[in-house]
């Protein structure tokens, strides 16, 4: 990220030939860097356990230009709060799995949209998705797919809701889907998932 100048972790070759999950990491602290995953109180949680990445060196930005309040929330502590969530394992290789802003609590349970974005994609049917969070009466919040489908194809809310939910735990599969022509996207090319989420008086064209 641009706030690391911009790196904070390498995969070496070796690893990328290396058997196992090692290679689907983002690999290891480099020499300049300090890396660890946090819970909400900053505190250091074991390996295995998701929290967010931040990191510290000579590498972090001093600061966001003329936004105060942001730079002291980002490097609170001495320490660059990415905003990612991840988990390093026992030889320290670093996971990232989503946005914590992109993360969904339904009924309690975490649920991380990349990885029902994975499945989803991986749909015939689908040219392109993206997973977000948004109100529920009951779980307070639900997991939602906005699709764009292939050219030409055709597909039920249901069939791609048991298609997820036959891959991964059920309660991650999207409980209504909208079907899109285009996404919102920043200068960068990246889905605004804030303009896809629904908010008090706004109305997705959403099917359950």
């Amino acid at each position: 990220m641009t706030e690391l100048s911009p790196v904070a972790t390498l995969l070496g070759p070796t690893d990328h030939r290396a058997p196992g999950r090692r290679r689907y990491s983002a690999g290891r602290a480099v020499s300049h860097s300090e890396v660890l995953v946090v819970d909400p109180e900053d505190r250091p949680v074991p390996a295995g356990v998701v929290g967010e990445i931040v990191s510290r060196g000579a590498h972090v930005m001093l600061g966001y230009w003329n936004r105060p309040e942001e730079t002291a929330a980002a490097l609170r502590g001495g320490w660059m709060h990415t905003g990612d969530a991840g988990y390093l394992d026992e030889d320290g290789y670093l996971f990232v799995v989503d946005r914590i802003k992109d993360m969904i609590v339904s009924g309690g349970e975490n649920i991380y949209s990349a990885e029902v974005e994975k499945v989803l994609s991986g749909h015939p049917a689908v040219a392109q998705c993206a997973i977000v969070g948004i109100p529920d009466d009951r779980y307070g919040e639900r997991v939602h797919a906005v699709v764009i489908l292939a050219e030409g194809a055709r597909a039920e809310p249901a069939d791609l809701r048991e298609y997820v939910a036959e891959r991964i735990a059920r309660y991650k599969a999207p409980r209504s889907v909208s079907f899109v022509e285009e996404f919102p996207v920043s200068g960068a090319g990246k889905i605004l998932k804030r303009d896809l989420r629904v908010s008090p008086g706004q109305i997705l064209p959403t099917s359950t």
